[in-house]
């Protein structure tokens, strides 16, 4: 007999398949029951007769408890009350593993409490709502690698285990290397992404990075995932053209593959819809000023807190460009802006309806005296950077790019509250299991 997904059960209308799954949820009336089984692509609601089963078959199938695995036979029809609009009229069944009544699932319908479920998280993440954002995720994560794939960037991976710090000392999580050498977990791609780009024109890194602030907001991870680009020969307009054409790219093909999930997760799609170019681009003096007369303590020279970034961004249905910073609150390598020196060339992407920055970039310093400059303002040790610096001698030229956080723009396109949810295992202050 055929083995099928849930998903493909359309292409075999009428025919004996079997699916492999676990149970979801069970109806029973007298001599007839209604185990409803999951198998990672969809919901099938099985429909099995007593008259027509062999007895131990239709008992097993009735006895069954939550999250039992088991392989259900059958033939397959349209039945649009069901989930998923189809139905499998049960022939035989197979219970690979009967879930202990004695100690049943313990993710259950009722209210649990969220450290509950995050100490459960490896069980949690079967729930609808939470198997419906992993599979946004995979949109979004596959949405970004087309998009770059199709518009001439080279994948080039770059290196987990780093010898500096590339956003700041304060972060980074140190590590015991061979021969007590001590190196650094990864806060970003983007200094061995300016390599590749001398190379290849245009690239980006995808893959973890990690941070150790010590924060509990509903905005941060200590390890998440980041999709960077970088591209020769650009500049900050480049980084805001980019940025938009995928953010643009991507919530498109969520919309246009993932309804059903944004459903599950009561997503008002319409404000996704709205997220088109141009997006408007104000400057952070202007952001200032607007935060000022909305009543934000916020003065020049200081950057946007998270509620700072909701109270802009509340003016917006779509997302909204921040750009030219000042100088002293950027990381090292940031472009000045030729004009006013005291700024920096960067730009940072606030999604709409309070989800704050989900893209930061700018142009990147090219000169080498400015470089060797801002290193030794900073505080950075020279010799860990000598290779960052060759590539100011050998053929430099004017590059940008930016990191877009995976999680952040989940969250933002699920609409839900918090990071934790939009990576399968969640790394948190206090929180480093399952």
């Amino acid at each position: 007999m055929t083995r099928i997904t849930i998903s493909q059960a359309a292409q075999h209308l009428g025919k004996p398949v079997e699916i492999a799954g676990w149970l979801y949820n069970l109806r029973s009336s007298g001599k007839i029951c209604f185990p409803q089984i999951r198998d990672g692509s969809g919901i099938m609601q099985c429909v099995a007769v007593k008259a027509q089963l062999p007895e131990a078959v239709f008992d097993a199938l009735k006895k069954l408890t939550q999250e039992s695995s088991v392989i259900v036979r059958g033939k397959i029809r349209a039945e649009q009350r069901a989930p998923g609009g189809f139905e499998m009229d049960v022939e035989d069944a197979e219970v690979v593993q009967r879930v202990d009544e004695e100690k049943p699932y313990p993710v259950s319908l009722k209210e649990h409490g969220p450290d509950f479920l995050l100490d459960h998280r490896h069980l949690w993440i079967r729930s609808r709502k939470q198997h419906a954002v992993l599979h946004v995720r995979h949109e979004v994560i596959k949405a970004v690698r087309d998009y770059f794939d199709s518009n001439g960037f080279t994948l080039c991976d770059t290196p987990i285990f780093t010898p500096a710090a590339c956003e700041g000392t304060t972060t980074v999580f140190e590590v015991d290397y061979f021969e007590d050498e001590k190196v650094y977990l990864t806060q970003s791609g983007q200094l061995y992404n300016e390599a590749t780009a001398a190379a290849f024109g245009k690239v980006y890194t995808f893959g973890p990075a990690f941070r150790a602030e010590k924060s509990k907001t509903r905005r941060h991870l200590t390890e998440f995932w980041m999709v960077e680009p970088e591209m020769a020969y650009a500049t900050l307009d480049d980084v805001k053209r980019v940025a938009e054409e995928m953010i643009c790219f991507v919530v498109g093909r969520v919309l246009a593959n993932r309804r059903a999930e944004l459903a599950v997760l009561e997503r008002e799609v319409t404000k996704l819809e709205a997220v088109k170019g141009p997006f408007p681009h104000i400057s952070y003096d202007d952001a200032v000023k607007t935060l000022q007369k909305k009543g934000s303590n916020i003065q020049w020279g200081g950057d946007l807190g998270g509620t700072d970034e909701t109270l802009l961004s509340e003016n917006y249905d779509r997302p909204v460009m921040v750009d030219r910073y000042p100088a002293q609150i950027k990381a090292f390598y940031f472009q000045p802006d030729p004009v006013r020196p005291e700024l920096a060339l960067g730009v940072d992407v606030l999604a709409p309806e309070g989800y704050g920055e989900i893209i930061g970039g700018g142009q990147r310093i090219h000169d080498l005296a400015l470089l060797e400059q801002r290193l030794e303002e900073h505080k950075l040790p020279r010799e860990a950077f000598e290779w960052y610096l060759d590539l100011r001698r050998f053929g430099s030229v004017p590059h940008a790019g930016f990191g877009m956080g995976i999680e952040r723009c989940v969250t933002w396109l699920c609409g839900i509250d918090h990071l934790r949810e939009t990576i399968p295992f969640p790394r948190m202050l206090y929180r480093t299991r399952p």
